[in-house]
């Protein structure tokens, strides 16, 4: 009898909630369900220590492979487009140049501006990569096991130190300043009540690595000989050229060797090692380390190594959260959501949705559709993921929210390949990469209100919330924009042709903005965790309002997509009791300005 009242129980609030009956079981950690996410590119962030600027040798190995030329720290508020004094002396167009450019983001850069993230509201971090490499992405990385040097206090003297080790044994690796200080931000964090994770890249490893530099030297004679695709052995004497494997062609990105069982023992060996570092550093305990990963190209290592992955890391840390970069179809990303793998994803189908209602204008999806694509992605994987899904509108690898919103009606974001050469400045001289007009921050506005109200774990990309724009990599990875910084005006074009200036400046208005909504998050938990409902489709004025609701905290989100004023009057709010979340006033019909959003709360 016991039991059978439980389990109708446990179908009730499903029922109540909305949630299918049929929904898996959820193996996802709560912390992680519906926080929001802040994206941070180390080098453009904050420069918080002028004394550990990388020199020009640290970008040895890294395209465009000139380490020789003149080179600067890249002064800050600078003309993003504007080539400087030290960059013309090589002779190279922009966008050679804006591969070479090093800002000085650091660490240090990072911890200063805690609490900014704090009052903007944001409570887990997710760290693009900040491993040992040289390029300024670190994609390439050296190792996995040391932060990279030039985003600690003393560069030269963790060379000196990491020179000493063994890496084939972890009882030979060094705690590096940069290493400590990577600890010391994880603390402060953590001290915040905020969480932090870091990117894990373990289909390859970079050119430079400790690994592939002692086979390249060593050849068949390497300690490191079956750790990667090698193609051919060096043989001077029949004309045999050294030939292996790098990710997507790339020669600076070796790929790691698997086999039936994952990638081959010895640098899955080396990875679980690092991993382990990093989430107990120093057996200190998980309470000092960081509280997940989010795994590059992750449809690039096998399922049977991630099944490996997971299972090692939850033996550290059973609240650890894994979330996967993976543009796939539901059906090709079920694999990876299914308990033994994966967490979350980077949600970029929700941003396929996303810009197909939002961005677009002739092209836009109707309302029906939008609710409909929504629907089926939300309840594609269990309650659980859903909850945890990273969802973002742009990242380091896409063109800025602001950006995207100033260009619409060309390709549609879900043609990922197609939208991500068309987005590119370098490859389409016709995209506007010019500031976003009055109408389209608008237009971004009510995109990150939907964003941070809907069902999920929003991500917002450093620098959105203080209005930055910029077409597709490089272009969305300049420098953050900072409220106590004076900028340039952006007046220069990719060929140095010149147009009118476009004030570069923090975007108070836009800031609060996203504050405003990320702080209805914390106060109403239904926002946060609650079921989904529509309750309302208006595909002629393009109007769509849905319900969250909790227990009996419900909020009522009504959207207007249209350039018309409407009014909203529904059965559910002449029976309950609603109020406007932001000026508390009753409400039984609401009017929505155009382009705009209004939220109504019953507690």
């Amino acid at each position: 009898m016991m039991k059978k009242f439980f389990l109708g129980a446990a179908l009730q609030w499903m029922l109540l909630n909305a949630i299918p009956v049929w929904a898996q079981k959820d193996f996802t950690p709560d912390w992680s369900k519906g926080v929001v996410w802040y994206q941070i590119f180390p080098d453009r962030f904050n420069n918080g220590d002028k004394t550990n600027d990388p020199k020009v040798e640290d970008q040895r190995g890294a395209y465009p492979f000139n380490d020789s030329s003149a080179f600067q720290i890249h002064p800050w508020t600078s003309d993003w487009y504007k080539l400087q004094p030290y960059e013309k002396g090589n002779g190279k167009d922009i966008y050679y140049n804006l591969q070479r450019r090093r800002y000085g983001g650091d660490l240090q850069g990072v911890i200063d501006k805690l609490e900014y993230l704090q009052s903007l509201g944001v409570n887990a971090i997710y760290m693009n990569p900040v491993f040992w490499a040289p390029s300024s992405h670190k994609y390439d990385a050296l190792s996995y096991h040391h932060v990279d040097p030039t985003f600690g206090p003393d560069p030269e003297g963790d060379k000196q130190l990491i020179a000493k080790e063994n890496p084939l044994d972890p009882n030979t690796w060094v705690w590096t300043s940069a290493d400590k200080l990577a600890l010391k931000l994880i603390d402060e964090v953590h001290k915040r009540n905020m969480y932090i994770i870091f990117d894990g890249v373990f289909n390859h490893i970079g050119l430079n690595s400790f690994a592939f530099q002692d086979l390249v030297k060593k050849q068949q004679a390497s300690a490191y000989k079956d750790w990667f695709i090698v193609e051919s052995w060096r043989d001077e004497a029949k004309g045999i050229p050294f030939k292996y494997k790098g990710w997507f062609g790339v020669s600076t990105l070796p790929e790691f060797k698997e086999d039936s069982t994952g990638i081959v023992a010895g640098p899955k060996e080396y990875i679980f090692n690092a991993t382990k570092r990093w989430m107990n550093p120093m057996n200190k305990g998980v309470a000092h380390g960081i509280d997940g990963w989010r795994l590059d190209v992750a449809y690039d290592v096998s399922h049977a190594f991630w099944k490996d992955w997971r299972k090692h890391v939850r033996s550290i840390n059973p609240n650890a959260y894994m979330t996967a970069e993976l543009v796939f179809s539901i059906k090709e990303t079920k694999p990876y959501l299914s308990g033994d793998e994966f967490d979350a994803t980077m949600n970029y189908n929700f941003a396929f949705i996303m810009h197909d209602f939002f961005v677009q204008e002739k092209k836009a999806s109707t309302v029906t559709q939008f609710d409909a694509k929504l629907n089926e992605l939300r309840n594609a994987f269990g309650n659980g993921v859903a909850l945890n899904m990273q969802n973002l509108m742009d990242s380091h690898d896409a063109t800025r929210l602001g950006s995207a919103v100033a260009n619409p009606d060309g390709e549609k974001f879900g043609n990922w390949g197609k939208y991500f050469n068309w987005s590119q400045k370098s490859n389409n001289k016709s995209y506007n990469a010019r500031k976003p007009t009055p109408d389209q921050l608008q237009k971004q506005k009510l995109i990150a209100a939907f964003q941070l109200l809907y069902v999920g774990s929003p991500m917002v990309y450093y620098g959105d919330e203080a209005g930055m724009w910029g077409s597709n990599d490089p272009d969305c990875r300049k420098p953050m924009v900072w409220n106590d910084l004076t900028y340039y005006p952006e007046t220069h074009n990719p060929d140095q042709s010149m147009h009118d200036p476009d004030a570069v400046a923090f975007n108070q208005d836009l800031f609060n903005w996203y504050k405003k909504f990320i702080a209805l998050r914390h106060q109403y938990k239904a926002i946060k965790l609650g079921s989904f409902t529509t309750i309302a489709i208006d595909d002629a004025n393009q109007m769509y309002a849905f319900s969250r609701k909790l227990g009996n905290e419900e909020v009522v989100v009504i959207v207007n997509r249209g350039n018309q004023e409407i009014t909203f009057t529904h059965e559910l709010l002449r029976k309950n009791k609603f109020k406007d979340v932001f000026s508390n006033k009753a409400s039984k019909q609401v009017k929505v300005s155009p382009m705009n959003v209004v939220v109504l709360a019953n507690k």
